[in-house]
């Protein structure tokens, strides 16, 4: 029974932190402009500066876009017939989020993010973003089957 629902409960999960948050970056919210500028202005005091802009390949836009993409495949995966793009859904997801927990960590972003009142969000957006990894982790471990099948067929065509 936790092998037929969990994947559901999984996906289900990382589809909701993904797309709730595309409304924030897809409409340039204070907060997106906040996260992606403090960005921006690290990457910035590297000589990189236009990273994270709007207009940067590190942009809101291409995260968001990402991250719709990686829930559009997870989710097509809920049904039979497209089950076997759990693993690249999974494995997206866990390439976007991945960026998203270094940046937490290694940059002036930190951590506990602060919001537009000037609060602080107490780490939310980085536990949701550590949920969103484990969660992918978990999916890839349980296609473990289909990925050993998609090595061994490209393996035998060779």
């Amino acid at each position: 029974m936790l092998r037929k629902y969990l994947p559901i409960v999984l996906t289900l999960y990382i589809a909701f932190v993904f797309i709730q948050s595309l409304f924030f970056k897809f409409t340039n919210s204070p907060e997106t402009q906040y996260i992606f500028g403090t960005l921006d202005a690290w990457s910035g005091s590297f000589g990189w500066p236009g990273l994270f802009a709007p207009t940067g390949i590190f942009s809101q836009y291409v995260v968001g876009t990402g991250e719709l993409i990686a829930s559009a495949i997870l989710l097509a995966a809920l049904s039979n017939g497209f089950r076997i793009l759990r693993p690249l859904g999974a494995l997206m997801a866990i390439g976007v989020i991945s960026g998203a927990i270094f940046f937490h960590l290694f940059t002036p972003l930190g951590v506990s993010v602060l919001n537009t009142d000037g609060t602080h969000d107490g780490g939310e957006l980085f536990a949701l973003a550590c949920g969103v990894w484990i969660s992918a982790a978990a999916l890839l471990w349980m296609s473990r089957d289909t990925i050993a099948d998609l090595i061994g067929r490209v393996r035998g065509a060779r």
